[in-house]
């Protein structure tokens, strides 16, 4: 019967992190329900799902999806944080509601410890996801990098026939200026 509970676990696991590449692992040590409850009703407000998991499964589920974790991660109780579009979004909305409640009880600190993240299968640190740019800002900064030269280029095209052109329009109306003060 372990075998068969074992291999549900396995399979229900396998369903809900499939796909997943951006996540956050926390540590929660010592909360009561009550913190626990509303840590995890806050986050699933902001779109965050979050689950406890067993190490040695979960483990398993992200090696196979091709996401390794260093060994100390591994170790005490894990809970998962994904869902978001983007890791700066779980990484704001995760360490925003450490410090909320650490700043409503000064004795709740070191309650949630995040203990990594991983944005697309790569290990970084939170200060890093919390500035990492998301999706949409990648692809303005992109598009940005290749507009800017193009217009440069444009400007350098235009701007010597701009001067011809203003200097022709000045002579003409020299010339008009001049053929109008005899006749007066």
């Amino acid at each position: 019967m372990s075998k068969l509970v074992k291999q549900m676990e396995l399979t229900a696991l396998e369903k809900s992190f499939s796909g997943v590449r951006e996540l956050m692992l926390i540590t929660p040590s010592k909360v009561d329900s009550g913190l626990d409850t509303n840590f995890r009703k806050t986050l699933r407000d902001r779109n965050v799902r979050v689950q406890m998991v067993k190490n040695n499964l979960a483990r398993r589920i992200f090696d196979a999806q091709g996401i390794k974790l260093d060994e100390k991660v591994w170790s005490g109780t894990t809970l998962v944080a994904w869902g978001p579009e983007s890791i700066k979004d779980l990484s704001k909305a995760v360490d925003g509601l450490i410090k909320e409640i650490e700043k409503k009880d000064p004795k709740a600190k070191d309650k949630f410890v995040v203990k990594t993240v991983v944005a697309d299968g790569q290990t970084i640190s939170l200060a890093k996801a919390l500035v990492m740019p998301t999706r949409l800002e990648a692809i303005g900064e992109i598009i940005s990098a290749i507009l800017a030269p193009a217009s440069a280029i444009a400007g350098a095209l235009t701007a010597p026939a701009s001067q011809v052109a203003s200097q022709i329009a000045t002579i003409a109306e020299k010339k008009e200026e001049g053929a109008e003060a005899p006749a007066a």
